[in-house]
């Protein structure tokens, strides 16, 4: 199936950080595919700044490397890549000082496009000092744009400063939070299957619904930045930002149209009527060492550390649709394998014309996987086919985006692909608003709070978690779905 490919129009992309692992791994080479598919115009144009003394050929060098190492072989091609170069510039810019601003100011004035662009791939401490320079220097303009990665604050009192900060120079219409799972196909089409398909939405509710499981298991721990990450942790780095999303989307009404402000009012309401969670319905964990590999206080360089790793939480949602519905929530490092997925677990049957040993099976289940192989599957229950008795089984209607959506090995796009080209094209649907990220802090926040100095409980490296969490679902009769590939 070919993809339709759509052009945007000329624009102008600054990224700050443009030396970083960020813009490096992720966003020049998504730039990159966006050029190869068509996308880009040719007189596009895309600054790095940094605080690096490059040249732009030093630039162009530095991608080179980062071209090598994470664009596929079998999409990396010459022509494309001397395109892009062409569109490739650079700029040393002091982001708390007077350096570079003039000469950036100069650069696009030599050419200016309709669409301006700013990515802020830095700390957020620096979001407010390049905001206040774009403002005050005039190379913002009422049609630009502003992209701020997570983390947005670290608690409700740092994101309204954030907030405040940014709105000093730009409305909320020309600001972007971005959260790279909303760019994943899996998840948009959780929109398109809800509220695009008459076959779902009828029992997309409590009367229907037994429960949802969304878990994001990471099998890497935190080497390498455990000292970032120990001041943040699981809840402030997964759950309140990239959970909280899914959470949204599969539980949100339709909206009234599909745009920007719609979708995000929906998303916001079911945030407000999230009940304050029990801290008998929260399991928090830190990985153990084992023969091979360090404990999560060791890579952490705390021995005194109490910040989770792992989390798991039960929480309910009070309004008409999903009352009396739990959403069972988890993500941790170094588990069992890498995997993403949001479950919705049907009702059994009100009554069983089988035999008990027949009906004892899983109820039906819509399984949408984010990562590592983006798809959907749909558990069902059959006769097994053959002689001799009437058997049930479960068997999984599967369908893989890369097979039913690739062509022949045709490159599928990634979040950052999406979300970039989203930005230019001023589409704000798959970003966050202010008044929605304060909102999921409100709610983190008093969490957050009561657990203060607790020791999170430990767990096996390679497994599913904390025994807590298992048993967080045993007491209510559940069981969690397996981590694995």
């Amino acid at each position: 199936m070919a993809t339709r490919i759509i052009p945007v129009e000329p624009f102008d992309l600054i990224i700050f950080g443009a030396s970083g692992d960020l813009a490096q791994r992720k966003i020049l080479p998504s730039l990159y595919h966006r050029l190869m598919a068509g996308q880009l115009p040719p007189n596009a144009r895309i600054i790095g700044a940094a605080r690096s003394d490059w040249s732009r050929a030093d630039f162009h060098d530095k991608f080179k490397e980062s071209y090598a190492k994470y664009v596929p072989v079998q999409e990396q091609d010459s022509a494309t890549l001397d395109a892009f170069l062409e569109c490739l510039h650079y700029l040393p810019v002091d982001a708390k000082g007077d350096g570079g601003w003039d000469e950036m100011s100069a650069l696009i004035d030599t050419a200016p496009n309709p669409i301006r662009a700013f990515y802020l791939s830095v700390s957020p401490s620096l979001f407010g000092p390049i905001a206040s320079q774009l403002s005050k220097r005039g190379i913002a303009t009422p049609n630009s744009r502003i992209v701020v990665e997570k983390p947005f604050g670290h608690d409700l009192a740092s994101a309204k400063e954030l907030n405040r900060q940014l709105s000093v120079c730009f409305n909320e219409h020309q600001i972007y939070r971005i959260d790279h799972y909303l760019g994943k196909e899996t998840v948009q089409n959780l929109m398109a299957l809800r509220f695009a398909n008459a076959l779902l939405e009828p029992v997309w509710n409590a009367q229907h619904v037994d429960h949802v499981q969304i878990s994001v298991s990471e099998s890497i721990g935190v080497e390498g930045r455990g000292g970032y990450y120990d001041t943040s942790g699981a809840m402030r780095d997964m759950v309140q930002n990239h959970l909280m999303q899914l959470l949204c989307l599969t539980a949100m009404e339709p909206p009234a149209k599909f745009n920007a402000d719609d979708v995000r009012d929906e998303k916001l309401k079911i945030i407000r009527s999230l009940d304050p969670v029990r801290q008998d319905d929260i399991v928090r964990g830190q990985y153990r060492a084992n023969s091979n590999d360090g404990s999560y206080v060791e890579h952490a360089e705390n021995t005194d550390s109490s910040t989770e790793c792992f989390v798991a939480l039960k929480l309910e949602i009070s309004n008409w649709r999903w009352s009396g519905v739990p959403f069972y929530l988890r993500t941790g490092k170094k588990l069992r394998a890498r995997m993403s997925e949001i479950a919705v677990i049907f009702k059994d049957p009100p009554h069983s014309i089988f035999p008990k040993a027949e009906s004892r099976h899983n109820g039906n289940s819509l399984v949408i996987r984010l990562q590592p192989d983006e798809g959907i599957t749909m558990h069902m229950i059959i006769k097994e086919p053959g002689q001799g008795g009437f058997r049930l089984k479960e068997v999984p209607l599967d369908m893989s985006f890369a097979e039913a959506l690739g062509d022949n090995g045709e490159h599928v796009a990634d979040a950052y692909e999406r979300l970039m080209m989203d930005v230019i094209r001023g589409d704000q649907t798959l970003f966050m608003r202010g008044d929605e990220v304060e909102a999921a802090w409100a709610w983190t926040d008093p969490i957050i709070a009561a657990w203060e100095g607790e020791k999170p409980e430990s767990y096996d490296q390679g497994s599913s978690g904390p025994d807590g969490s298992l048993a967080l679902m045993h007491r209510d009769g559940r069981r969690w779905r397996s981590i694995e590939v």
